[in-house]
């Protein structure tokens, strides 16, 4: 009898992907390995067509290289991308904030002060996974009134690709309490109802790869040497 497939008939190519990302978050498809079709297929219990979609979608997102009669390689992520993120992110979030400020009720603030106790809450049991989802949550009170989707994707998928490529396994704790901090400072402005202050905050020291260096290197050293080792 045929295996049963891990990968049901409902949207099989986005399932497909999602299966890709998740084997990704969790470290079981690691950046410079490569990805053999074959087996692949083989393993998923699916034909090559929705593997191969679901891999050009990767591609596109900047996880994978398609490299012709030489199968998939999965990418790394550099010092110069980590830059590139960072100042893509900064810029666009900011420009969010301008456009949704006006939208901005009392009970979106309200959520954000919310979210952000939960932050404190996770750094002080050392929980950094429920840190990232209620920091993710903080910037979605913006994203999410953005009527920009292309935009907010693009947003989405850059964090992603920092954080979940895999997950670095262990947190910098005095990265995470600043970066409380700052939302800290930046629900002020909001409250104060200065737009391009908040704005500008958010470009310029949130997003900034420079306010962030010491903290980002820290955190990703073991994944940049790997990654220097390769090239």
């Amino acid at each position: 009898m045929p295996k049963e497939p891990i990968i049901t008939l409902k949207s099989l190519k986005d399932q497909v992907y999602e299966y890709l990302r998740k084997q990704m978050e969790k470290g079981e498809i690691r950046p410079g390995s490569s990805i053999n079709m074959d087996e692949l297929s083989q393993k998923l219990g699916v034909s090559k067509t929705p593997l191969r979609d679901a891999l050009l979608r990767l591609e596109m997102e900047d996880f994978v290289t398609i490299q012709p009669r030489r199968g998939v390689k999965v990418k790394h992520l550099t010092l110069q991308e980590i830059k590139d993120y960072y100042e893509i992110i900064g810029a666009l979030e900011s420009t969010v904030i301008l456009s949704v400020f006006d939208k901005l009720k009392d009970s979106d603030i309200d959520k954000m002060r919310k979210h952000l106790q939960k932050m404190e809450e996770a750094i002080k049991d050392d929980n950094f996974n429920l840190y990232y989802k209620y920091n993710v949550k903080a910037h979605n009170v913006f994203l999410d009134l953005c009527t920009n989707k292309k935009l907010v994707k693009i947003v989405d998928n850059l964090k992603k690709r920092l954080y979940d490529f895999p997950r670095q396994e262990g947190f910098v704790k005095e990265w995470e309490e600043a970066s409380i901090k700052e939302h800290q400072k930046l629900l002020k402005l909001v409250e104060q109802g200065k737009k391009e202050e908040a704005a500008d905050f958010m470009r310029d020291v949130h997003w900034s790869y420079k306010v962030q260096e010491k903290f980002l290197k820290r955190y990703y050293q073991k994944a940049l040497k790997i990654a220097e080792k390769n090239h």
